[in-house]
Order: C-alpha cells, then structure tokens, then sequence
C-alpha cells in the first residue's frame, strides 16, 4: 500500500466518474475511479463522522451545533490553503488510463487524527494519517468535483431558470 502525501480530484464527464490520483506526476503515482455511489456516501458519512468527532460542537448547544461545524470547516480551509498547488491538466488525464475502480474506502480516528484508506479492485491502494483540517480539506475537494457532475441533484443554471419559468403564472383566456 501506498504512502498519500498527494491528492487530487478530477470529474470525467466522459466517465461519469471523479478520478483520484495519489502522488500524481511520482515514482509511488496510484489513481482509482470514484463511482457516483461511493463517491456520495463518502462525503455523507465522512461528515458524520467529522460532527460526531467535533469536540467544539459536542460542548455546544444543540441549536448552534450545525453552525459550529461549519466554522469549524471555514477555518480548516484556511488552515490548508497554503498546502494546496494547482495540478496541471495533464497529470489526472494521463493518471486515468491507468486508474483501476475504488472497491472501498476507509476512515478511522486514530486519537486526534484520522486514517483514510483508499483500496482499488485489483488490489492497489493508497492510505494516510491526516489531521482534522486536512480531512475537511480532502472532502472539500472531492465535493467540488462531485457538483460538476450534479451528483448532489443541484438544479444545473439552465434547470433553475426553466423551474423558475414553469413556476411564473401562465396567462390564461377566458
């Protein structure tokens, strides 16, 4: 299994798919296809488990916990900005000729840390320990790449105006 220390997300209109390529452009290089399926109970229960681990949000009221959670995230964003490079077009297409499907992911809290495993169906990996803020760094990405294929059912530009046509009153004839 291989060492994560890069990561980078790329959505395939053609493959209807996010590619995920680890240590992109390196010698220990590995990438995988994230499906729709995987790709969106990730994100969900990585949230979960991101609110359920939030010490701040378990000492908060009920009422304010959502919004504390998303300081919480605001701030990792933050935290991580300056770890982040651009990855030139080239790296994720030539990582997706040779990407072979996710078959499962996994992430576990190891004390104040979290493990993330990503396993291919023929048997590649990649996996990491990260921080809090990296983790909600990950996620975030991963969710930007998510929207661009509409995975989130999000009304595309063109669907919003046309919703919002059907719902103006139509003129009528008596």
């Amino acid at each position: 299994m291989r060492v994560l220390k890069t990561i980078c997300f790329d959505y395939s209109t053609r493959e209807d798919r996010v590619l995920t390529a680890i240590n992109a452009g390196k010698a220990d290089a590995w990438s995988c296809w994230l499906t729709r399926r995987l790709a969106l109970v990730l994100l969900d229960r990585a949230a979960n488990l991101l609110a359920n681990t939030s010490s701040l949000a378990q000492r908060a009221p009920a009422g304010v916990r959502g919004e504390l959670i998303a300081f919480e995230r605001e701030a990792a964003m933050a935290k991580t900005a300056k770890a982040m490079s651009r990855t030139p077009a080239e790296v994720p297409q030539r990582s997706g000729t040779v990407a072979e499907l996710a078959e499962r992911i996994i992430i576990s809290r190891r004390g104040d840390k979290f493990q993330v495993e990503l396993r291919g169906e023929t048997g590649g990996g990649a996996a990491a320990s990260v921080t809090r803020a990296e983790l909600q760094r990950v996620l975030q990405m991963l969710q930007i790449e998510v929207a661009k294929g509409n995975w989130l059912g999000l009304p595309t530009k063109s669907q919003a105006t046309t919703a919002t046509e059907e719902a103006a009153p139509k003129p009528a004839r008596h």
